[in-house]
């Protein structure tokens, strides 16, 4: 029984665990928001929470604690970041340190805040594989907290309600059009086809007529 056991474990060992977090952790802090599944996320937010928290105080002792918890990474937002310093082999040779920009990029963002630096947003998509549900997690006040990346796999169902609105509209108006373009037949061309009719009727009564007598 799991009786006063706090925490997400997730599978996993404690290294491999704080090894997941401070990854997911990095990640966050370069792009702003991650997508992955809701035990990781909620798993990892606390972490993260403590991380700015920290800081935020700005001072010695916090950034040695970050630098304890996170490392002293250099920031890839992606291959062809100018930024990025290479050698003639290609190898990363330096950069952006992350924690220099959480210390001071990030972390001025919530000066006003006393908690609540990341959000989560589920998402209706699943993870395929194993199906699992997959969620958004990023940074409050962001630039990325807004638009179709937020809310996940774009659906398409107002789209295709509209294609058949227009589509009925479409065929209304041709079933309108066709019947003005095509004017009604005369009534005279009725006739024959009357007079056709009641043709075999009368020779019919005649021949009842010639039985009978």
């Amino acid at each position: 029984m799991r009786h006063r056991v706090r925490g997400f474990k997730l599978g996993r060992k404690t290294n491999h665990r704080q090894a997941m977090w401070r990854n997911m952790a990095v990640s966050l802090f370069t792009h702003g928001q991650i997508t992955t599944t809701v035990p990781k996320a909620k798993s990892v937010k606390p972490f993260v929470e403590k991380l700015i928290s920290a800081a935020k105080q700005g001072d010695l002792a916090s950034r040695r604690r970050v630098l304890k918890m996170i490392g002293d990474r250099i920031m890839i937002k992606s291959e062809d970041d100018p930024a990025i310093q290479r050698n003639k082999y290609g190898e990363i040779t330096g950069g952006p340190k992350v924690v220099k920009v959480l210390f001071d990029e990030i972390a001025p963002k919530f000066a006003d805040r006393t908690g609540g630096y990341t959000r989560i947003i589920k998402l209706t998509k699943h993870r395929i594989g194993d199906g699992s549900s997959l969620c958004v997690l990023q940074l409050v006040g962001g630039d990325d907290e807004s638009g179709p990346q937020v809310s996940g796999q774009y659906s398409r169902r107002r789209d295709k309600a509209n294609k058949r609105m227009e589509r009925a509209a479409a065929l209304r108006k041709e079933g309108a059009t066709t019947a003005v373009a095509e004017p009604e037949a005369p009534a005279e061309e009725a006739a024959p086809v009357e007079e056709a009719e009641a043709a075999p009727k009368a020779e019919v009564e005649a021949t009842e007529d010639e039985k009978k007598d």
